[in-house]
């Protein structure tokens, strides 16, 4: 550290500085809830920044420079990240996602910052021969450390990508409550009584996201509880094919697409019970926001999930792409407002163990201890 600073200078690389994508949002909470009287955080945003993001940051003390890149191989911008290393002497660079990484640790490495910090957001480690190659060969050779999301990604991280173990390091997403909350009525919204079986979830409609196995599950969860309905917020590539589905199983009218949403909240408020039926995940923000709705939550043994959601008792694990064991965990909390009740409860107090406080007083813990 600069023998004329106190406190450490930590710079986060991202593309976007932006308060939506689970990256983005961890990264404008750690660099707002770092303690300032022990570091002083900046964000190097790469491609650019929402104007209601810089001006949080601006409230909270946090400097923003943005770069400016407007394409993949707009290189020459990175020069940008050259000049603020070398002239503002950071003691940790923390890059998230796979491009900033690649650079960080790249750039990171020749202005000879202390401290490298890589973070990968997950990926499915399969069919990406070449990024499997540059996560282990030069992203991993050259961080300190390299974070992963979940136990599951670490492992892929030294089985696949040949990342050496003592370099990683599992830290989950955090909770980070919305700016503002919101009071929607969901229920009148759709036109559905306190009384009707509710399933929902929110997601953007990718194929990893496996919608069409829940739409399965739902259509056996109709056959025993007739009146149950499905809500399901987000938009994507594969909605028109989903609402497709919907009606081929003789329950369109059951199932109701809201499109994407910012109320996430009082849609989870509103549902019984939410639904997480991926193929893939890294560590789902919808985890975090079912435990501070009180909201129980029926999700695939999938990534970071499990490291999270205790079967059984903060949530119900089901393996991946099998709708019949889906639908069991959902008719079996639908039927119970006991035990949803109880679930409510014990995911409540699981979620103090990931509240951005908690998680940011992780990322300081590291920070110390690799600038010993």
């Amino acid at each position: 550290m600069s023998q004329h600073r106190s406190r450490p200078r930590i710079l986060f690389v991202i593309d976007y500085a932006a308060g939506t994508g689970g990256a983005e949002r961890l990264v404008v909470g750690l660099a707002t809830h770092l303690p300032q009287d022990r570091f002083e955080p900046w964000i190097c945003a790469t491609r650019s920044a929402e104007p209601a993001t810089a001006r949080v940051l601006g409230e909270s003390g946090v400097r923003l420079v943005t770069l400016g890149r407007s394409a993949k191989w707009d290189i020459h911008r990175l020069g940008g990240l050259v000049r603020i290393l070398r002239h503002h002497h950071f003691d940790v660079l923390h890059a998230h996602k796979f491009g900033s990484n690649l650079w960080g640790m790249l750039i990171g490495s020749a202005c000879r910052v202390p401290a490298l910090v890589a973070h990968e957001h997950s990926w499915s480690y399969e069919g990406d021969a070449p990024r499997a190659w540059l996560d282990g060969n030069v992203i991993g050779r050259l961080a300190t450390r390299f974070v992963a999301v979940s136990t599951a990604d670490a492992r892929r991280m030294v089985s696949r990508e040949g990342v050496r173990p003592e370099k990683i390091v599992v830290i989950p997403n955090a909770y980070i409550p919305s700016s503002a909350a919101h009071d929607t009525d969901v229920r009148a919204e759709l036109g559905l009584g306190a009384d009707v079986p509710l399933v929902g979830i929110a997601a953007v409609l990718r194929p990893e996201k496996r919608i069409d196995v829940l739409l399965q599950a739902h259509a056996t969860v109709r056959a025993a509880l007739p009146g149950a309905q499905l809500v399901i917020a987000g938009d994507g590539d594969c909605r028109q094919d989903l609402e497709r589905q919907a009606r081929e199983l003789g329950i369109g009218e059951a199932v109701h697409f809201l499109g994407a949403r910012t109320d996430v909240d009082s849609i989870l408020r509103a549902v019984d019970v939410a639904a997480l039926s991926s193929d893939r995940e890294g560590s789902p923000l919808l985890m975090f926001e079912c435990m501070a709705s009180g909201t129980p939550l029926v999700a695939t043994d999938v990534g970071g999930v499990p490291d999270v959601v205790e079967d059984g008792r903060t949530g119900v694990l089901v393996p991946r792409r099998d709708p019949d064991a889906l639908a069991e965990g959902l008719i079996s909390l639908l039927s119970d407002p006991q035990r949803r009740a109880a679930m409510a409860a014990a995911g409540a107090e699981a979620l103090q163990r990931y509240t951005i406080e908690a998680i940011a007083d992780r990322f300081a813990e590291l920070y110390d201890t690799l600038l010993v």
